[in-house]
């Protein structure tokens, strides 16, 4: 999925242009959301849209390409639907009450407190939850503001989800943190938003490279890296060309798979 910006255009068909939304689902359960980005709306259109509904959001940060999808998720426009969103701790007020002045006149039509459905928040920052059957464990993240990760243990299954991660400088060392996250998970979600000469450049914008998100999976021992976060500006034939250079590199490196996350991709762990 896309990062920084919704951007779709004939030049990112193929691997979307919508920002940050991804949906873990067993049979059964309710679902898990990370994120609420622009990818929301479609995603929404697959679920039910009656008082029935009720799924929990795992919100990385509050940029506006990872919660603008919220006031165009049909599910929640329902009343009797519910929706709980955990996200980070803010620095000045709740994360409600951050939330709430980016959704709000004049800067959008209704504040979050006028949908239909129910939404909760509930700040976190080094936590352990329990959702349902899955085992969630949240630990922050350098970014660039209060972020957060996660890792869901469910149905015998781990993942992680890092999608917004500020690598060091020099590119050479990891944040335990980010490292307990992902310790050998099955599939680890994983910002590769920059190549090494787009990061010399914007070193401080709060991401890192594809060759980094390959270093944090060697040293994890994670299966399967799935290259998230994509740049703005990089089309389907520059995602083709990073993409095969990142299986290369991580097949050399020891990383068993690496994948490039593109729209409507569905995974089976």
């Amino acid at each position: 999925m896309r990062g920084s910006c919704p951007c779709p255009s004939d030049a990112n068909a193929r691997y979307g242009g919508n920002t940050a939304s991804v949906a873990l689902e067993v049979d059964g359960e309710q679902p898990i959301l990370f994120d609420l980005g622009t990818g929301l709306r479609q995603l929404g259109a697959t679920m039910p849209m009656d008082e029935t509904f009720c799924a929990t959001a795992l919100v990385t940060h509050i940029h506006w390409d990872h919660v603008q999808g919220l006031p165009f998720f049909a599910p929640i426009h329902t009343p009797g639907a519910r929706l709980d969103v955990y996200g980070p701790n803010q620095e000045e007020g709740t994360l409600a009450e951050e939330f709430g002045g980016l959704m709000r006149p004049p800067y959008f039509p209704i504040h979050f407190t006028e949908l239909q459905g129910d939404v909760t928040f509930h700040g976190v920052t080094n936590d352990e939850l329990a959702i349902g059957n899955a085992k969630v464990m949240v630990r922050p993240v350098p970014h660039v503001g209060p972020t957060v990760g996660y890792r869901v243990e469910w149905n015998g299954v781990k993942i992680a989800y890092i999608s917004d991660h500020q690598a060091p400088r020099n590119l050479d060392t990891i944040d335990p943190a980010v490292l307990e996250l992902a310790d050998g998970v099955d599939l680890l979600i994983h910002d590769a938003q920059y190549t090494p000469e787009e990061f010399e450049k914007k070193f401080y914008w709060g991401h890192c490279t594809v060759d980094y998100a390959l270093m944090v999976a060697k040293h994890a021992g994670a299966h399967t890296l799935a290259m998230f976060h994509h740049d703005p500006a990089h089309s389907d034939d520059e995602m083709d060309g990073l993409v095969e250079q990142a299986k290369g590199v991580g097949g050399r490196m020891g990383v068993p798979e690496v994948i490039g996350t593109y729209e409507g991709m569905v995974l089976n762990l």
